[in-house]
């Protein structure tokens, strides 16, 4: 029985402790940014990545065409339904495409998706900010 007394007297022990250190720890500050997302037909794919436009109007993060796509959403003001068009030819071929974008932006909170009927019209209604 001892044993298990031993046990147990540590484990409220430790329990004790936690809280105490838990509060000492200042929350991580909170990233602000876009994360876009591209998916394939029925989410066969997915990839993603992390657009910060802000402090730095040049864009960073891990978006290959950072300073490129932070303009474009400049542009628009933040609206990706007013993105502008890069319109190049595509084929009619149907294999859809959905892009997200979840975050914020000047502040402001954005959650938007649309679907396309492939990557290419999905590339000139959005030009630079899904190209990763």
């Amino acid at each position: 029985m001892r044993p298990f007394t031993v046990a147990a007297a540590a484990l409220i022990a430790l329990g004790a402790a936690v809280p105490a250190q838990a509060a000492d720890e200042a929350p991580a500050p909170r990233q602000r940014g876009l994360f876009l997302t591209v998916s394939g037909s029925d989410n066969t794919w997915v990839r993603g990545v992390l657009l910060r436009c802000h402090p730095r109007p040049d864009g960073h993060g891990h978006h290959p065409h950072a300073a490129k796509a932070c303009a474009a959403i400049g542009r628009a003001k933040g609206n990706f339904d007013k993105l502008a068009d890069e319109p190049h030819a595509c084929t009619k071929q149907y294999d859809p495409v959905t892009v997200t974008a979840t975050g914020t932006y000047r502040g402001r909170s954005v959650n938007w998706h649309k679907k396309y009927s492939n990557a290419c019209a999905m590339d000139v209604d959005t030009a630079h900010v899904f190209r990763f």
